[in-house]
């Protein structure tokens, strides 16, 4: 496949919580051009189906390659990464990186032994979460606790709204009221919207607790798939969203430097 310099690399994810993961593609690749889609009408995933979630992620970014004939796809969302993964590399002629929790690196760094994971229910429910654990933390503990109302108080943060706190309380109170969850001093955040709470969070959990989430793995990968391909510009980094665009959501993506907005 001919590359143009041009050819962006494209960064989807079903809202915004992907913009945690641009911020580290940009350290790795800061010459890459970059084009970051949300599926804005079919937020939220996690409370989506398998079938749905696969079916939507493959038609978007099926139609997305084809019109911005992207050198690189990161699919920047942990539940589509999860369930998706396979069938879009299958189908797109184009190589594809995906999401998965960090739990690899929380074993590395754990004290106790007892590791907390935070996703959404389709993520936390994977099979693919079971090998990992299985691969990585075999010999500890993997709490999980589904915290979906954390994706509308990421969401809301970005757009520059207070979240409520009693979402942050009852998402540590998921994973401390489990069995040996008074142990957790390593918390995987297992969906991309989460870093973007990491101060709030901390608040909730106490300031010794290490909180662990992929992006600088997948900007690592990303600058190893690019390694001698040739960058250059002929528009903006932009973002394209598939619902409404609104002045909130503009002022959230232009606060990472994109500097346009547009629906798909």
């Amino acid at each position: 496949m001919d590359i143009l310099p041009s050819s962006p690399i494209l960064l989807f994810d079903s809202g915004l919580g992907g913009l945690s993961v641009l911020e580290e593609v940009r350290k790795a690749v800061p010459d890459a051009p970059i084009i970051y889609a949300a599926d804005t009408a079919g937020l939220p995933y996690g409370e989506k189906t398998e079938a749905e979630i696969a079916a939507r992620v493959a038609g978007l970014l099926g139609r997305m390659s084809e019109r911005y004939a992207p050198r690189l796809i990161c699919i920047a969302c942990n539940t589509a990464s999860t369930i998706a993964l396979g069938m879009v590399r299958s189908v797109l002629q184009v190589p594809i990186v995906g999401t998965v929790p960090a739990i690899k690196p929380a074993a590395v760094i754990t004290r106790t032994g007892t590791i907390g994971l935070l996703g959404t229910a389709a993520t936390i429910r994977q099979s693919y979460v079971d090998d990992l654990e299985a691969q990585f933390a075999a010999d500890k503990r993997l709490i999980r606790y589904a915290a979906p109302e954390l994706v509308g108080a990421a969401e809301t943060k970005l757009r520059g709204g207070r979240p409520d706190d009693a979402v942050f309380a009852k998402a540590v109170a998921g994973l401390r009221t489990q069995a040996g969850g008074e142990a957790i001093d390593t918390v995987v955040l297992a969906c991309t919207h989460f870093p973007l709470l990491a101060d709030e969070l901390r608040a909730a959990m106490g300031p010794d607790i290490s909180f662990v989430h992929g992006a600088e793995g997948i900007a690592r990968r990303i600058r190893s798939l690019t390694i001698g391909q040739e960058f250059g510009r002929d528009r903006d980094d932009s973002a394209i969203v598939t619902g409404p665009v609104d002045p909130a959501l503009s002022a959230a993506v232009f606060s990472y430097g994109l500097r346009t907005v547009a629906s798909l």
